[in-house]
């Protein structure tokens, strides 16, 4: 049975970097960030982690764990939400006390994906993908990137439907706009078959950059979660690509397929990327031409999700109904147990 954290109106946030912490010339973005959330009504408890970075991470190992443990086992914190993503957050995995977690979203994306799978494999709390904290220090959100505060605050035994985005951003602006985002590029998801399909199944993905580590670790038991939470039901997976060339992100689908991440699987959803770069005339595209003829499953791709905004706010543990049509995409998530 998957559990549902539920966001209400005033809850406190705790504000950790499991992973990248901020570097000085970026807390006047941090403190915004903050300060638009206290604008929303929300409580803020920051941590020392955020304010610092070096050497890839923003503290050592065990002093990220401490201060995530400490959040996700305070009652008086209802939501973590991270600053950004980050390098080296498969350090802290071993230091995390899966326990004594407390029913609590965690939200986030890149390098906190990894983490958000881990959860939900090991306990079956349902975990948020989306918009880091600091890409809401804006003015104002987007209406794709607004949507994560309705999706948190579902109920469980509820459902709520996401639309794809109708523009998306192709750069990032020189300066922050009042959005923080640009969106000027026309949203059109995509299908290998190019057809319309109908996706259903539980939600689970992230980073492929990242959560491909899990593999072969006590914290990538597939098979067990299935087993102990969704008593079989198919998979929806949603991928996106931070860094990978098309080399690479095919050799790490080859291997998620080895270790039987694709069995019981419904179709596969593969965000917008910046990288996918070709590798001797092997493109991205051809990535999902193979993987749609070896599993004889749906694959769309260039949905909103990852390192290219804006993001729909994905549910790892939602049961999921996807619809795509004509380039258009819908997401409904239900909240069942």
């Amino acid at each position: 049975m998957i559990t549902y954290p539920f966001l209400e109106a005033g809850a406190t946030i705790g504000i950790t970097a499991p992973s990248s912490g901020v570097k000085a010339d970026k807390h006047d973005w941090l403190r915004a960030s903050c300060e638009r959330m206290k604008a929303k009504g929300f409580g803020v408890v920051c941590g020392d982690t955020i304010w610092t970075q070096d050497k890839a991470k923003s503290s050592p190992a065990r002093t990220r764990a401490n201060e995530f443990n400490a959040m996700m086992q305070d009652e008086g914190i209802h939501l973590i939400f991270p600053p950004w993503g980050g390098e080296l957050l498969i350090e802290i995995l071993e230091h995390i006390d899966f326990v004594n977690m407390k029913n609590k979203w965690v939200h986030g994306y890149s390098d906190i994906s990894l983490l958000l799978l881990a959860i939900t494999l090991k306990t079956g709390i349902a975990t948020a993908h989306g918009a880091c904290l600091i890409d809401l220090r804006g003015e104002y959100s987007d209406d794709t990137t607004a949507m994560w505060q309705s999706v948190l605050s579902t109920r469980a035994g509820e459902s709520i439907i996401q639309r794809s985005s109708l523009n998306y951003q192709k750069e990032w602006p020189a300066d922050t706009s009042p959005s923080v985002f640009q969106l000027t590029e026309r949203t059109q998801w995509k299908t290998v078959s190019n057809t319309n399909v109908h996706l259903r199944g539980r939600l689970l993905g992230g980073c492929i950059d990242v959560i491909r580590h899990l593999i072969g670790t006590p914290y990538g038991d597939l098979r067990q979660f299935q087993k102990q939470f969704i008593h079989n039901e198919p998979l929806l997976w949603y991928l996106e690509n931070c860094e990978l060339n098309a080399a690479d992100l095919r050799r790490s689908l080859v291997q998620m397929r080895l270790a039987g991440w694709f069995e019981h699987c419904s179709g596969l959803l593969f965000g917008r990327s910046g990288a996918n770069q070709p590798f001797d005339n092997y493109t991205a595209e051809d990535v999902y031409q193979d993987l749609f003829e070896e599993l004889g499953i749906p694959v769309v791709y260039d949905v909103d999700c990852g390192h290219v905004p804006p993001q729909i706010t994905f549910i790892n543990g939602a049961y999921a109904e996807i619809t795509v049509e004509d380039g258009r995409g819908a997401v409904t998530q239900y909240f069942k147990q």
